[in-house]
């Protein structure tokens, strides 16, 4: 491993512990995703037909849940506290460098969607879900998609606004998008505001990891969305990124 990696490497380590040792992250992370996997496993979603078995309908969406926290909620409030702080700035100055530190974080967020995915798979798995296995190599693309896109949004609110203003910006955005971007409804279930949903970075997740895990198959419209909005985000905060 080069040096320049092995740097990486070691900042990813440390973000992830931060990560995951964090009372408020750890809440946010497994806790609350895992409640309503329980939740909705159990009761349904009011007012939405789910197709097939409940379980198996509702646990795709969150995990697509789990990964919208950790990629972007979570990676927006840190970074833009780090960089009121000038932890960023500090940061890119040492022989981690800026691509260090983005590389870094960017390894960390996959480190702790791993456990989220382990943790909150096998409560899935113990509560009845039955995900196709045909189609695990497809969900895990959409993964590291829904991550790339999601990390690229957080960094692009957390380098252009105040923290204060990322920490209620990115937490309105999870809420409405829990609501109304068909993470966990599926966005044929939403009527004519699906269309608008299937075209959202969360609305294509969770689609996407529904029609990997239940159908075995690939959506290749959510695909599409994934890679557009990466692209889309991540030059925007090639841009216009501040790091102090």
């Amino acid at each position: 491993m080069s040096t320049a990696a092995s740097r990486a490497v070691a900042q990813a380590r440390f973000d992830a512990r931060i990560m995951l040792r964090n009372g408020e992250q750890l809440l946010l992370t497994l806790i609350l995703p895992a409640l309503l996997l329980i939740a909705l496993g159990r009761f349904g979603i009011p007012g939405v037909t789910l197709p097939g078995r409940r379980i198996d309908a509702v646990a795709p969406g969150v995990l697509a849940l789990a990964v919208m926290y950790s990629a972007f909620t979570g990676q927006a409030i840190g970074t833009g506290f780090d960089r009121r702080h000038g932890v960023l700035r500090m940061l890119g100055t040492t022989p981690l460098g800026r691509g260090g530190l983005l590389a870094g974080r960017m390894l960390a967020v996959l480190v702790v969607e791993g456990v989220q995915m382990v943790v909150l798979g096998g409560l899935a798995l113990g509560l009845g879900w039955r995900p196709e296995p045909g189609g695990l190599p497809w969900a895990v693309l959409f993964v590291v998609l829904g991550t790339f896109s999601f990390v690229a949004l957080g960094l692009l609110l957390a380098g252009t606004l105040r923290a204060e203003a990322v920490l209620a910006g990115a937490n309105l955005a999870w809420v409405l998008l829990l609501a109304g971007g068909g993470v966990v409804v599926p966005t044929g279930e939403m009527g004519g505001w699906g269309s608008v949903a299937r075209r959202l970075p969360s609305g294509a997740l969770g689609d996407g990891l529904r029609a990997a895990l239940q159908d075995g198959r690939a959506d290749g419209v959510a695909i599409a969305v994934l890679v557009a909005w990466t692209a889309v985000a991540t030059a925007m905060a090639t841009r216009y990124f501040r790091w102090d």
